[in-house]
């Protein structure tokens, strides 16, 4: 059993024993209350001091990051703005460089140089080959001309081309092929725009070469000079021996290409080498003449108006059924083409006076095709002629500032048509 007495005896005494213990005790315990509470003043200001300093730092770095922020987006800025500038300025130029790289390197250089083109070359090659030789300014620019423009047919050999001729006349030059072997280099090079009529061709030799215009005229005026050609070709020129009241015998007969041109070959000779390039144009069509029982004469008449009123494979196919629709209508064909020639002059819009014109070229007072070919035609106005579209119009008009033809049916709606799309753009 415990004692408590016991316990509460060994329990030590703190209690003042005496009137100056009592004295000591108080005032021990005032001073100690008062350190406990500078104590607790002293924590409370530290822990209030300590909010304050972390509060500066933050508002301090939130404003450094801040600044950073607005350096970072500044310099964003700027490289944008710079990298925006850099990509126009890069467009700009190679828009400005693949323009300039479709025109002749040098205009001024009519000065022929021999290419070779060997066999299965891509258009990228032909472009290099080109390009390196000096003759155009980009071989990457005329691959994107030929693909763009659907050109293709290029033929291997030796070709002699110029650094004034346009992208144009080259794939031209190449579609028609070149020499098997390298030929002297030629004093010109004569490029015969579709739809030339015999007296542009005579003022383009005396532009391009020596040869006056009268001399050329000569050549082409002389009977016995056709008469040895008609023997020579005699599938190709029997139908224009035979017609009558023609201008010149061999219009339409002088196909459009590029010739080169040596002052040692004669007129005669060069002549003939339009025409034998006439006859092999026409030589895979002479069948389908006979069989649509026409002549090379009619064939090349008619060509060589679809030559001039329609620009689009298309619209010459459409154009060469209303010819044959108002032949076989016994209608004339009505062909402002056959009153500028029957009047040798250019004309954008004819009047009443103008298609009373007196000649046997004027196709709104005779009918049929007149006498022969109002120009010289390209393949594909040929081509057209000999597979014409069908339809049952007998009536069409081309929009001269679009280019766009309309056919009609009926009279009622041709004059519809030709008021909207001529008469009120006058």
């Amino acid at each position: 059993m415990t004692n408590n007495k016991d316990d509460n005896f060994n329990q030590k005494d703190d209690s003042p024993k005496s009137g100056k213990d009592l004295k000591d005790y108080v005032l021990n315990s005032l001073q100690d209350d008062s350190e406990s509470e500078q104590a607790d003043r002293g924590n409370s200001e530290i822990k209030e001091e300590i909010p304050k300093r972390t509060r500066g730092n933050n508002q301090a770095k939130y404003s450094s990051r801040k600044k950073e922020n607005n350096m970072v987006k500044k310099i964003v800025l700027i490289i944008s703005l710079a990298l925006v500038i850099t990509i126009a300025v890069a467009v700009f130029s190679f828009y400005s460089f693949f323009k300039s790289s479709l025109k002749p390197l040098d205009p001024g250089n009519d000065k022929l140089i021999q290419i070779e083109i060997p066999i299965g070359s891509s258009s990228k090659e032909i472009g290099q080959v080109l390009e390196k030789s000096k003759i155009i300014k980009s071989g990457l620019v005329f691959s994107y001309y030929v693909k763009m423009n659907n050109i293709a047919d290029f033929q291997a050999g030796y070709y002699q081309m110029a650094p004034n001729m346009k992208l144009e006349d080259i794939t031209k030059d190449l579609q028609a092929g070149g020499t098997s072997e390298p030929e002297a280099l030629a004093d010109a090079k004569i490029t015969i725009p579709e739809g030339s009529s015999i007296d542009q061709i005579a003022e383009l030799f005396e532009k391009k070469t020596d040869v006056k215009k009268a001399e050329f005229m000569k050549v082409i005026e002389d009977e016995k000079f056709f008469n040895k050609m008609a023997g020579k070709y005699p599938e190709l020129l029997t139908s224009a021996k035979q017609a009558k009241d023609v201008r010149y015998r061999l219009e339409g007969y002088l196909y459009p290409a590029t010739y080169n041109y040596y002052k040692e070959t004669s007129l005669e000779d060069i002549i003939e080498q339009m025409i034998v390039k006439t006859n092999q144009v026409m030589t895979p069509f002479y069948e389908g003449i006979t069989e649509k029982k026409l002549t090379v004469q009619d064939v090349l008449t008619l060509s060589s108006l679809v030559e001039k009123e329609g620009s689009l494979k298309e619209d010459r196919q459409k154009i060469a059924q209303v010819f044959f629709n108002r032949i076989e209508a016994d209608m004339p064909l009505q062909s402002d083409i056959s009153i500028l020639y029957a009047m040798d002059e250019h004309k954008i819009h004819l009047s009443n006076k103008d298609t009373q014109v007196e000649s046997p070229y004027n196709l709104y007072v005779n009918k049929g095709t007149g006498p022969g070919p109002f120009n010289n035609p390209s393949e594909e106005a040929i081509s057209a002629v000999m597979n014409p579209e069908p339809n049952d119009f007998v009536y069409f008009l081309a929009d001269v500032t679009t280019g766009k033809v309309y056919y009609a049916k009926t009279y009622e709606e041709h004059l519809a048509l030709k008021k909207e799309y001529i008469d009120d753009k006058k």
